[in-house]
């Protein structure tokens, strides 16, 4: 199980919101029985209730929330389930291709009204999302599943990542030769270039 969150709400409110989000996962992966296609789903719900339920009993964490992507191995494909515009790609044979779709204003409103690329990438409303952990109890998680081929790098990283360098450069530092550690670390530095406005997290697995 590989996982990625993305806490908002303040500094105290979104690490708690992303720590309780991934623990929660963890918890009812490591619990179930088997490793059914619908596990993913029912762990990203389970942790929207966990959020929601602990900003309930705090009023200093009201408002919080996270993002969330995971992947899950069950030996024989991946399953990948997603809330908010935190991301998964994948880079095989020179290719990166992003599996997961952000549910945020951009795609689900900016899209929709025929806005270009170029306005929706300074458009004022391109950070706002339109589904978090924590902030409703009508949650929709999406679901995929990838079918993993030996060599197929995949990226899971948060938005200080992918909202700040673009895909060919992801691309072109995937398909540099060194071990995973290197290869994510050079990512990170590319958002440190590119002015590291937003935490930058990256998790890089390769299918052996």
């Amino acid at each position: 199980l590989y996982v990625v969150a993305d806490g908002m709400g303040g500094a105290q409110a979104g690490e708690t919101a992303s720590h309780l989000a991934v623990e929660t996962v963890r918890r009812v992966v490591e619990q179930a029985p088997s490793r059914a296609p619908s596990l993913l789903q029912s762990a990203i719900s389970e942790a929207n209730t966990q959020v929601g339920m602990a900003a309930e009993r705090d009023p200093a964490l009201d408002g919080m929330g996270t993002t969330l992507v995971a992947v899950l191995d069950n030996q024989v494909e991946l399953f990948v389930g997603s809330v908010g515009d935190s991301r998964v790609y994948t880079f095989f044979n020179g290719a990166l291709s992003q599996v997961t779709q952000d549910q945020s204003w951009v795609n689900d409103v900016g899209r929709r009204l025929g806005l270009d690329d170029a306005t929706l990438k300074t458009h004022p409303m391109r950070h706002v999302l339109t589904m978090a952990i924590g902030v409703s109890d009508q949650l929709r998680v999406n679901t995929y599943r990838l079918d993993p081929k030996p060599g197929m790098l995949i990226l899971l990283c948060s938005d200080g990542l992918h909202g700040v360098v673009p895909d060919k450069d992801l691309s072109a530092a995937l398909a540099l030769p060194g071990s995973l550690e290197e290869q994510a670390t050079r990512l990170i530095e590319l958002a440190k270039v590119g002015g590291g406005p937003d935490n930058i997290t990256a998790v890089l697995l390769k299918v052996s």
